[in-house]
C-alpha cells in the first residue's frame, strides 16, 4: 500500500450558509490523501499502472464549483466521488480549508476532515 497527497490546491468557491458568501464567495485550499497499491506502477514506471494526479486535482477542482452551504458536504462529495472514479483507492480523506472564514475575529482558516474507505 502506498499513499497519494495533493497539498494545497487553491480554490475560489462560494461555499456557506449566508447569502453573501454565496455572492462574493471566498478562497479555499483543499488537501486530499489517497491510500492505494503503488507497487505495479513503482515496477512498471507506467503512468497508466498508477493514480493520475491530474485526475485527483479535477475531481477537487469541479466538486469545489459547486456550491454548497456546508464544508463537509463538499468533502464528502469529493470523497465518494474519489472512490468512484479511482477504481484502486482504498481509503480517501480530504481536509478543505476556508481562508478568512467570516466569523467574527481574526481567524486564518476554519478546516475540516473527512474521510471515507471503500466497502
Amino acid at each position: 500500500m502506498g499513499v497519494i497527497k495533493l497539498k494545497n490546491i487553491r480554490t475560489f468557491s462560494y461555499h456557506g450558509c449566508m447569502i453573501e458568501e454565496g455572492k462574493i464567495g471566498s478562497d479555499y485550499t483543499v488537501d486530499l490523501k489517497i491510500k492505494t497499491n503503488l507497487q505495479k506502477s513503482a515496477d512498471t514506471d507506467h503512468l497508466a499502472d498508477t493514480v493520475d494526479y491530474v485526475h485527483l486535482n479535477k475531481i477537487v477542482t469541479e466538486e469545489m464549483a459547486i456550491r454548497s452551504h456546508l464544508l463537509e458536504h463538499v468533502a464528502k462529495r469529493i470523497n465518494i466521488r474519489v472512490l468512484a472514479e479511482i477504481k484502486t483507492a482504498e481509503k480517501t480523506t480530504v481536509w478543505v480549508s476556508k481562508i478568512n472564514p467570516p466569523i467574527g475575529g481574526d481567524v486564518e482558516s476554519v478546516t475540516i476532515k473527512m474521510t471515507e474507505v471503500r466497502k
